[in-house]
Formats: structure tokens, C-alpha cells, sequence
């Protein structure tokens, strides 16, 4: 009977290590999110899940290109939003004749395909803070609508989409300003 419950014991705490390494992977590590909107459409698919790094913020600044997972401004319930960094602290963003700029230098986005930018005013980007837009500018609400974010704000960054098998993708940075 000692031994029985001994093995019982030495089960019930395999498996509540187990369960505790596992929340406190999701919970700082990594994390998986469904994407629910079309802003990000054709990077990321409303019902794709993609993996989000919780880390890597705490050891680094965001860069320019990083697809994030955030809350915009106002909004604590339902569900984050997926942007793209496209303006750091101390820049100033701008669109003009159809293009992205920063600082006055235009940005390469390979991921935009057909649609032309109208123009918006130059927006500085304060200290802490970052201009985030959807890779599908038609119908994302972004910094251009909500303003510039405060990092705190950032949940994490989207490092790989896995589901759907079709919609398997790395999310790198691919902004860059031109030369």
C-alpha cells in the first residue's frame, strides 16, 4: 500500500511540473495567437495561427520590419491586434505621392501588392513608442487611425505562421529604408 501511494505521489508531481513549465512557457516564452482580421492580408490570413516570441522585447528593441502582435490604444478585451513596425522612437513617418517614408527616405515593403498609399501627414514617433502599420493598408486600423503605440503596448513578436499547413511562413523583417 506505501508503494502505491508513493507511485500515485511521484505521478501527481511529474505531472504538475509539466503543467507548470508549460504555463510558464505560454506565459513568457512563447505563445500561440489566431489571427482574427485582415490587416496583415497577404503576410498572415484571418484563422492562420502564428507563434509569438514573448522574450525577445525584454532583451532588445523592436525593429523596423517586425511583425507584432499589440493592444491599440483604448482596447483591453478581445483580441490583439497584428501590425508591422514601420517607424521607431525619434522618426518621423510620412506617405506621400503613393509611398511610406521615414525621415524623409522611402520604405521597401515587398509585401505590399497593388494598393497605393495615400497620403498622410509627417507623424514623429515619440520616445517609447512605435508607428505600426497592417500589411493590408486598405482595411488596416493602424497608427495612421489610432496614433503611434506605447511599447508596453506589444504582446510580442509574431516569429512564424504554422496553421493552416498552406499558410506556413517566417515573419522576418522585411522593411528597410531605401538608399
Amino acid at each position: 500500500m506505501n508503494r502505491a501511494i508513493r507511485e500515485i505521489l511521484d505521478w501527481i508531481i511529474i505531472i504538475a511540473i509539466a503543467f507548470g513549465a508549460s504555463y510558464g512557457l505560454r506565459h513568457w516564452v512563447v505563445q500561440p495567437y489566431r489571427i482574427q482580421l485582415s490587416s496583415m492580408e497577404t503576410t498572415v490570413f484571418p484563422n492562420d495561427l502564428v507563434m509569438v516570441d514573448k522574450l525577445s522585447y525584454r532583451l532588445h528593441q523592436p525593429r523596423r520590419g517586425d511583425v507584432v502582435i499589440l493592444w491599440p490604444p483604448g482596447v483591453t478585451t478581445g483580441d490583439p491586434y497584428i501590425k508591422r513596425v514601420i517607424g521607431l522612437p525619434g522618426e518621423t513617418v510620412e506617405a506621400k505621392n503613393g509611398k511610406v517614408y521615414v525621415d524623409g527616405t522611402a520604405v521597401e515593403e515587398p509585401y505590399i501588392h497593388g494598393y497605393i498609399m495615400p497620403d498622410f501627414p509627417p507623424t514623429p514617433v515619440p520616445q517609447g513608442q512605435l508607428f505600426v502599420m497592417g500589411d493590408n493598408r486598405a482595411v488596416s486600423l493602424d497608427s495612421r487611425s489610432f496614433g503611434t503605440i506605447p511599447m508596453s503596448s506589444i504582446v510580442g513578436r509574431a516569429m512564424f505562421a504554422y496553421w493552416p499547413l498552406n499558410h506556413v511562413a517566417l515573419l522576418r523583417a522585411e522593411t528597410k529604408l531605401a538608399h
